[in-house]
């Protein structure tokens, strides 16, 4: 008994010395400066660019966005960590007070929006994933971002999906227009086909969702006074939105949509438009393999993406999107970015009036998938969350050579 006691002890020990190393290890890995990665192409219009990793070890980054006019970026992990990060130093500092997330599946702590007006107000939105009586839901919630202090304060729930079981499917990306919310919901991994949540204008599941930036209904929601929709909802018939951004040439909100196989997607999001999902689409059944419904430009009640990547095609899941509107990449200006996930790369589109080209796409050899992807403010690189490896956030820059 004494020798097991003493090995129970020196287990025991064991544990807690690990745990010491690890989270020694773990911290080390926050505090990286910005290293040069081996990884160099040479791209049409622009030359050769450069792959720079600006923070490494921080795990899973699912949302990221510069506070306005700096080089601070603030970037949430899907485990439940909120971090600022100096993109010019490669210092990271972890915010503390941060809201409780669930992680089953897909969830966790998703999107973040810093405020335009920052500098006055320094106000962040996030979308996460939490628990309640039911399951689990996707919440919208405003907070201010104490700097100095390292932490959020006043942390409100503006918004709360209805709480169901299963964890796939939760959007959700966010976007500030002026006064106005912009939050993607999924449907929650819904395979009831007949009779679909996405379809079913009384629950906000598979839709985009428009509010205030203090969570009330905007008046001028294209539904409101309809009984049979929910006045939150601005378009619906949506699957698994996880891009979405304003286009600044036109003002139009874009959205970067997952089929079932195959069958992925990106819109413009018009005013109580219905993207089809699943009765008009260009995906197929996981498991049959077969069309789900009909196309979409064979229904006049919904609205045809944009550009899609149809069933036998192997599909593209978007993740985060924006628009090129920096000076750095200056023959890219307008032009459109989306992270793709099973696809390992970030694409890049050029914007006609005929639709969406297709350019030489970026990341194409590093095997990450990209999760989010936004310009620096100061800089005009594009920085994208990446998956991979120890990688977690990089930076695209032009390669520039002394004459």
């Amino acid at each position: 008994m004494i020798y097991l006691k003493i090995i129970g002890g020196l287990f025991v020990v064991a544990l807690i010395i690990g745990s010491v190393i690890g989270y020694q290890f773990y911290t080390d890995q926050i505090y990286q400066p910005i290293v040069d990665l081996p990884v160099q192409h040479e791209v049409r219009e622009i030359g050769e660019v450069r792959v720079e990793s600006v923070a490494d070890g921080v795990g899973q980054l699912w949302g990221i966005d510069f506070i306005p006019g700096t080089a601070l970026l603030v970037a949430t992990q899907r485990q439940g960590q909120l971090f600022v990060i100096d993109t010019e130093s490669g210092e990271v500092s972890e915010i503390t007070n941060v809201p409780t997330v669930a992680t089953q599946g897909q969830g966790g702590l998703l999107d973040v929006a810093v405020s335009p007006q920052f500098g006055s107000d320094q106000t962040i939105f996030l979308t996460y994933s939490a628990t309640g009586a039911g399951g689990s839901a996707t919440h919208l919630s405003r907070a201010i971002l104490d700097q100095a202090a390292g932490t959020l304060r006043d942390v409100e729930v503006l918004y709360q999906a209805p709480f169901q079981s299963g964890g796939s499917h939760f959007g959700s990306r966010v976007v500030i227009d002026g006064d106005f919310i912009f939050v993607t919901l999924g449907d929650r991994g819904d395979k009831n086909f007949d009779d679909h949540v996405s379809q079913n204008t009384r629950n906000p599941y598979g839709s985009v969702i428009r509010l205030y930036r203090d969570g009330s209904v905007p008046e001028d929601n294209p539904f409101v006074g309809d009984d049979a929709v929910l006045d939150e909802i601005y378009s619906y018939g949506h699957r698994n939105p996880q891009g979405l951004a304003f286009r600044p040439a036109t003002g139009d909100l874009w959205l970067s949509d997952h089929g079932e196989f195959d069958g992925d997607e990106i819109n413009i999001v018009h005013a109580a438009g219905n993207y089809g999902w699943p009765i008009a689409h260009t995906s197929c059944g996981y498991v049959n393999r077969r069309p789900f419904g009909q196309l979409p430009w064979e229904r006049d009640d919904t609205i045809d993406p944009v550009h899609f990547w149809e069933c036998g095609t192997g599909g593209f899941p978007p993740a985060g999107m924006t628009f090129y509107e920096g000076d750095t990449f200056a023959p890219w200006r307008g032009d459109l970015f989306v992270g793709g996930l099973a696809s390992r790369y970030l694409a890049h589109f050029r914007v006609t009036d005929d639709g969406l080209v297709e350019q030489e796409p970026l990341l194409v050899d590093e095997g990450w998938r990209v999760r989010d992807v936004t310009v620096g403010p100061l800089d005009g690189a594009l920085y994208a969350a990446v998956e991979g490896g120890n990688v977690s956030l990089v930076r695209i820059v032009p390669v520039v050579y002394e004459e």
